[in-house]
């Protein structure tokens, strides 16, 4: 089974080992936000199963996808798993390949641009800068339950050190969120709102984290969106 990132939706940001493993599979499992434009480089033979994983949609149980990959590999067929983004970045791959590995089958990954990465580019920003960031950070603001949410004051913090936040799944936590981060950064803080990055759809809004909440509402963005808070962000044009 390989398990490949599909990149942020652009299929040029596609690598050329994705594009081979893509080609050579004769079964592809296919997240929601991986495009029609990807799949055409998939042979004609191929059997394409659409298995969405969306934060706060209806979704495909994610047992019923690691038990299809499982029963596909071991049919013989040449699995790809076919993910948004990057597969080891909020891609489940983790969770995938060690299901797999415990019944024997082999996994390869291929690495894909993170729509993190690609939002921030997509925009001018970036995640690093000498004079403005030391380090990013990768957070999701969907958490598998409430007993994993995120202390965002905490964050917050470790942002006012010189880190670049960036924020997947985040609009549904968008006021949660924004609350803990007011405790710890100033609400003039600057803040990206990236939405369907690198694709014919993608809207994005520059703002500050204190208008983060009237941002959205106002130029009606929503999922799927990154968010990006830093001082990286300081002179982009609005």
């Amino acid at each position: 089974v390989w398990l490949v990132g599909a990149g942020p939706g652009d299929p040029e940001l596609l690598t050329l080992k994705a594009v081979r493993a893509i080609r050579a599979a004769t079964v592809l499992l296919v997240d929601d936000l991986v495009g029609d434009a990807v799949l055409r480089y998939a042979r004609r033979s191929a059997r394409i199963v659409h298995v969405g994983k969306r934060g706060g949609c209806r979704s495909t149980p994610q047992a019923f996808i690691e038990q299809l990959m499982l029963r596909e590999a071991l049919a013989g067929a040449r699995v790809v798993r076919l993910k948004g983004g990057d597969p080891f970045i909020f891609g489940r791959g983790g969770e995938e390949a060690a299901s797999l590995r415990a019944h024997g089958v082999h996994v390869e990954v291929v690495n894909g641009i993170t729509a993190g990465l690609a939002a921030a580019t997509s925009i001018g920003a970036p995640l690093t800068h000498r004079d403005h960031a030391h380090g990013v950070m990768l957070v999701t603001g969907h958490a598998k339950d409430e007993a994993t949410t995120l202390d965002w004051g905490v964050l917050g913090a470790a942002a006012a050190q010189g880190l670049t936040l960036v924020i997947y799944m985040g609009v549904s936590q968008a006021a949660r969120l924004q609350a803990g981060l007011l405790d710890a950064l100033p609400a003039s803080t600057p803040l990206a709102i990236v939405q369907h990055a690198s694709t014919a759809r993608q809207r994005s809004a520059l703002t500050t984290l204190g208008g983060l909440m009237d941002t959205l509402a106002r130029e009606d963005l929503g999922s799927p969106a990154v968010l990006i808070v830093g001082d990286v962000l300081r002179g982009l044009a609005q």
